[in-house]
């Protein structure tokens, strides 16, 4: 099971965002009657709701500011916001709600995950506010689904957020080299992990992400459609090298980096759709 990151007490105005969130005020976002904020604190796994009575958002700040030194009880509200099973009639709903959170939740180090319709709690570095866009192929695995070293999966999650960063701001080459990066970390783990033999006489730090992608191929791990796009991304990550990049005489721009996304998300979702089958 995935470990949730650690909770603190919450800034004054990230519980107000999160009270805004949970009524639903913007009309993007779910809304919620009183009553139904009260169940749905109460689905949260909160015990002794108060009866709703009084303005939505004031009610919802009041109970929320209650529990304010329970990080505990707060981290059931930000999960159940994140839980599918909350949005049964409007399931197109989530995504919006977890964009939502996440944009105030990035300044408390903190941003909500349901990969596989498991909410979560990781931690992030809160210098790295950026957008949600992560390209065509939704991701739903988490870099501690893939691998067990929980110190190497924080880094490379890191790289990832850094990546939407450099994104973000239109560090294009910079975003891809990240993804190559990012690539080449959970690559290597994955194999280390789940059979090292397929190594040869190759060590982790001398393997190239060329071999990692066909090693996975191989072994069944990440489909041939995600192998042939995923070398693409390799010949473009190459460009670290600013030799390599003057040789192929093109600068990749947005659309460039708009079409590595998928190829990443689709890397990371066939590992961990393999994972059973190679345990």
């Amino acid at each position: 099971m995935t470990p949730q990151a650690p909770l603190g007490v919450l800034d004054a105005n990230t519980l107000e965002e999160l009270a805004r969130v949970i009524c639903g005020d913007d009309n993007l976002l779910y809304y919620r009657k009183g009553y139904e904020i009260a169940q749905f604190l109460e689905r949260a796994g909160w015990q002794q709701v108060p009866e709703y009575d009084g303005y939505r958002k004031d009610w919802t700040l009041a109970r929320l500011t209650e529990r304010r030194d329970d990080p505990a009880e707060l981290e059931k509200v930000l999960l159940r916001l994140a839980d599918p099973r909350e949005y049964l009639d409007e399931p197109e709903q989530l995504p919006a709600v977890v964009s939502a959170a996440n944009a105030f939740l990035i300044h408390e180090g903190l941003r909500l995950e349901n990969p596989g319709g498991r909410p979560r709690l990781v931690a992030c570095d809160p210098a790295l506010t950026h957008p949600g866009n992560q390209g065509q192929v939704e991701l739903r695995a988490a870099m501690t689904d893939l691998i067990s070293d929980q110190r190497m999966a924080g880094l490379l999650q890191h790289r990832l957020d850094e990546a939407h960063t450099c994104y973000a701001n239109g560090a294009h080459v910079a975003a891809i080299i990240m993804l190559g990066s990012l690539l080449e970390g959970i690559m290597v783990h994955v194999v280390q992990e789940r059979d090292a033999s397929l190594l040869g006489n190759k060590t982790p730090d001398n393997v190239s992400l060329d071999s990692l992608i066909k090693i996975c191929n191989n072994a069944g791990w990440i489909g041939a459609d995600v192998e042939r796009f995923v070398h693409e991304l390799r010949r473009y990550r190459n460009f670290v090298h600013p030799s390599a990049e003057i040789r192929e005489a093109h600068a990749p721009d947005r659309d460039t980096l708009n079409m590595c996304w998928p190829v990443v998300n689709a890397v990371l979702n066939d590992l961990a759709d393999t994972q059973t089958t190679a345990a």
